[in-house]
C-alpha cells in the first residue's frame, strides 16, 4: 500500500476558533454601531468615530479577554500536569493499572493494555497520561498569545468592513447599506470559516447571518428609538 500523508483539519481548532470570533464580532459589533448611530439621525463625522472607537475598543478587548481566558485553560492545564507528575512519582504502579484500564475501556484486552502502558510509561510517563487520561495534546494545549493576536488582527479586519461602507455609502443609504453590505460580509466568513474548518458551508453560513442580522436589527431600532425620544 502506498503510503500518504494525512492533514487532519483539528490541528488548526485552536487559532480557527478565535480568528472566526475575532472577524464575527469585528463585523457585527461596529455594524451595529454604526446602524444604531445612523438611525439615530447622526451624521457621517459621528458615524465615523463611533466606528473607530469601535474598532480600537474591541481589537483591544478581544485581545485581552482572548488572552486572560486562555490563559486561565493553560494554568489549569499546568496544575493538571504537575499533579500528574507528583502522583506518577509517588505511585508509578497506581498510575500504570489507571492506564491500562483507560486502553482497557477501548477495547484493548487486559494483557495486551498492560504492555502498552509499560512500554508508553518506559518511553514518556507523563506524556502518555496528560494525552490518555488528561486529554492535554499538541493540538488542544492552550495558546494565550496566539489566541489573542489572532482575535484582535481578525476583529480589525472584520470592524474595518462596515466602517469602509460607513464612509463610502450616500447618508440617504447608510442603514439599509450598511445592513446589507454588512450581512454580505457575514455570509464570506461564515464560508471561509466552514472551508478552513473543512465543514459544509450551508449552516455556518445561515448561523453567522442570523445573529448577525439579529443584532443588527435590535441596535437599529434602539438607535432610532433614542433619536426619536432626544
Amino acid at each position: 500500500m502506498r503510503p500518504h500523508r494525512e492533514a487532519h483539519l483539528v490541528t488548526r481548532i485552536g487559532w480557527l476558533r478565535a480568528a472566526v470570533l475575532g472577524a464575527n464580532d469585528g463585523i457585527i459589533s461596529t455594524a451595529s454601531l454604526i446602524l444604531g448611530v445612523a438611525a439615530s439621525g447622526a451624521d457621517r463625522q459621528a458615524l465615523l468615530v463611533a466606528g473607530v472607537a469601535g474598532l480600537v475598543a474591541g481589537a483591544m478587548s478581544m485581545a485581552a479577554g482572548e488572552y486572560v481566558s486562555v490563559s486561565s485553560q493553560a494554568d489549569t492545564e499546568a496544575a493538571d500536569l504537575a499533579r500528574e507528575r507528583a502522583e506518577l512519582a509517588a505511585d508509578p504502579a497506581f498510575e500504570h493499572a489507571e492506564l491500562a484500564a483507560i486502553y482497557v475501556g477501548r477495547g484493548v484486552d487486559r494483557e495486551t493494555a498492560d504492555k502498552v502502558a509499560s512500554q508508553m510509561m518506559a518511553h514518556d510517563a507523563l506524556g502518555a497520561h496528560a494525552k490518555d487520561e488528561l486529554h492535554i495534546n499538541e493540538t488542544t494545549a492552550a495558546r494565550p498569545v496566539l489566541a489573542a493576536l489572532a482575535s484582535a488582527a481578525t476583529f480589525t479586519l472584520g470592524a474595518a468592513l462596515p466602517l469602509l461602507l460607513a464612509a463610502l455609502l450616500p447618508m440617504e443609504r447608510m442603514v439599509t447599506g450598511q445592513a446589507a453590505g454588512s450581512i454580505l460580509f457575514l455570509a464570506l466568513l461564515g464560508a471561509v470559516g466552514a472551508r478552513a474548518g473543512g465543514a459544509p458551508f450551508p449552516k455556518p453560513v445561515a448561523r453567522v447571518v442570523f445573529w448577525g442580522a439579529l443584532a443588527m436589527a435590535i441596535t437599529a431600532g434602539i438607535g432610532r428609538l433614542v433619536g426619536t425620544i432626544v
